[in-house]
């Protein structure tokens, strides 16, 4: 199956020679993927690439960016974080809907990650949310792309966090 997910990264100093960073990247198995350099000091990398799960997909292409860039920093791996009107256009249906959906259902629609404005949810659960109700089609690809993204997303900030508070705050924030 084919997997569309991208892969933002910090870079370091030493890498900030796009050309020769396209050229690794290459090298290492990235040849899949659509290079973005537009920011300086980061690269973004659009991934469509077979493989027989998200997970696989995913964990590969961490693996060969790494090997390319050692020194890069994951920032995100998407598709994860949306608000409403992204969750609709994927979905096939107005962000009209998709607020009706939410308002209607809001004991259980997936809660935010973020409530301002906008507010943010994770795709993959949004998706899944939909996917067991009638009435909607959701993209089986995306949806596990989606959880996976969020699965590494969440690894990645969780190592900043300090074991202490984590022990004392596990069973308050359930």
């Amino acid at each position: 199956m084919n997997y569309v997910f991208t892969l933002k990264y910090q870079l370091a100093s030493g890498d900030c020679d796009h050309e020769d960073l396209v050229e690794r990247l290459a090298q290492a198995g990235c040849d899949d993927a659509t290079i973005g350099v537009g920011q300086p000091g980061r690269i973004a990398l659009a991934f469509a690439r077979e493989s027989e799960s998200a997970w696989s997909a995913i964990y590969s292409a961490l693996q060969n960016v790494k090997q390319a860039a050692p020194t890069a920093r994951l920032v995100e791996a998407a598709p994860d974080l949306v608000g409403l009107t992204d969750v609709a256009d994927m979905a096939g249906m107005s962000r009209q809907n998709m607020r009706k959906l939410m308002l209607t259902h809001a004991v259980d629609f997936p809660q935010p990650v973020h409530e301002g404005s906008p507010s943010l949810w994770h795709l993959g659960d949004v998706l899944a949310w939909l996917s067991g109700r009638e009435g909607y089609s959701i993209d089986p690809a995306l949806l596990e792309t989606a959880s996976t993204a969020k699965q590494v997303n969440l690894v990645k900030e969780a190592r900043e966090i300090d074991t202490r508070i984590k022990r004392q705050l596990a069973e308050l924030v359930d």
